[in-house]
């Protein structure tokens, strides 16, 4: 039984579907209130600017902390499903990959179906990989219709390649051929997605290429994040400052664990030796935040927090150690605009408009960059250089409402 009640559309909101604002069928894996990670921050923009640029949608997702049923935000009704994410060993008999298994469910579905039928779409919206599991639903709705919507798929990685190099690092044999099965049954799905849609759109210029590789002819454009977050004008770092190292991010992902404890390994101890502090800020589960707590003792670990601006401004420098999980870093953003200079691996980071030497601090191992982090540590000259340069190199490049426009742009435009 449906966990609400899709009522017939009015004939006021007919009349508005039709003369009005176009209407969109958004399907996204989970509310991205409140927004503590960067796939949630990348939904949740798209979702605003998309609004603001004139598109009215409906929304469906998995709830997460509130529950609405039609709820009503400006241009945006919410249709959040309370359900528990299917197990990740239920995937393993599904043609489906856990990715986007997880996000389904019997009344998900049966919420789409009376969406897909409530009125007439112009767009319906694949917001990530995780939500394949519609597509054979949307697909059959399409072919049953003489005019149908336009398909967007928005795409956060490039899921093939990249659930390929995380196989790749698994060290456990069984885990890892898991994780390959895994990664074909991604990879088939994100064929179909890019296949069936009318839209694609890339996170990195670098992903872009590697659909084109797959797809060639399909019409692939880059749908970079926007920032919405605080932007510091000026900043002047001093010698007063603490000597202190900033880490920002989410470790709710197994990618992201494994980059931070190979770079820890390096980096505690040489800092440590050098009275450098690191700071690691960023939710992870308290008995992996314990572990690390033991195991790098010079390192320290906030786990979850509010605002982590209050923790760049103490900092002189940030960095990026990730070697696997690829895509777009939206922590990048966030140093580039509270003006905290940055030092990080080579490849770690893509659409960034930053210049190795110049904006970044760029370095080939982890090793190597926690011994750069030392030596940069106290030349503040060139520190407020890099974070001037950086600042200056992305100032007028992440507005979300050039996001929410082409996201109209690829709705509308035959």
């Amino acid at each position: 039984m449906a966990l609400f009640d899709l009522a017939e559309p009015t004939a006021a909101e007919r009349c508005e579907g039709r003369l009005a604002q176009p209407r969109c069928l958004w399907l996204t894996l989970f509310d991205p209130e409140p927004r503590h990670s960067g796939e949630l921050l990348y939904s949740g923009g798209l979702i605003d600017a998309a609004a603001a640029a004139g598109l009215r949608l409906d929304v469906l997702a998995t709830a997460r902390n509130r529950e609405a049923a039609g709820e009503e935000d400006g241009s945006v009704r919410w249709w959040l499903i309370r359900h528990k994410p299917r197990k990740a060993w239920r995937s393993f008999v599904s043609f489906l990959p856990y990715l986007a298994d997880r996000g389904r469910d019997l009344a998900k579905v049966e919420a789409l179906r009376r969406l897909l039928a409530r009125q007439r779409w112009d767009g319906i919206v694949f917001d990530g990989v995780s939500n394949g599991w519609a597509l054979p639903i949307v697909r059959a709705h399409c072919q049953a219709r003489a005019e149908r919507p336009r398909l967007l798929y928005i795409s956060h990685n490039h899921e093939a390649s990249l659930r390929l190099r995380i196989a790749g690092i698994e060290s456990n044999p069984i885990r890892r051929r898991l994780r390959a099965l895994e990664a074909y049954k991604v990879s088939r799905l994100e064929r179909d997605l890019v296949d069936c849609a009318d839209r694609v759109t890339a996170i990195t210029p670098d992903d872009r290429q590697l659909y084109i590789q797959r797809h060639p002819g399909k019409r692939i454009e880059v749908l970079t994040p926007g920032y919405g977050g605080r932007i510091r004008r000026l900043r002047t770092l001093t010698p007063g400052l603490p000597r202190r190292v900033v880490v920002v991010g989410s470790y709710a992902w197994i990618a992201k664990r494994r980059n931070l404890e190979e770079f820890l390994v390096h980096a505690d101890p040489i800092l440590a030796r050098a009275k450098v502090e690191l700071c690691v800020v960023g939710d992870a589960e308290e008995a992996v935040l314990a572990q690390w707590r033991q195991r790098f003792p010079a390192t320290r670990f906030t786990g979850a927090v509010e605002d982590v601006t209050p923790y760049m401004d103490e900092a002189r420098l940030a960095v990026v150690p990730e070697r696997h999980g690829g895509g777009f870093k939206l922590k990048m953003l966030d140093y580039v605009f509270n003006r905290v200079p940055i030092l990080a691996l080579q490849d770690s980071f893509a659409g960034v408009p930053v210049r190795a030497g110049h904006s970044v601090l760029l370095f080939p191992d982890h090793a190597a960059l926690a011994r750069g982090m030392v030596a940069a540590i106290d030349d503040i000259d060139r520190l407020n250089r890099l974070q001037e340069s950086a600042f200056a190199a992305c100032r007028d490049q992440f507005h979300w409402r050039c996001r929410g426009e082409a996201l109209r742009t690829a709705i509308l435009d035959a």
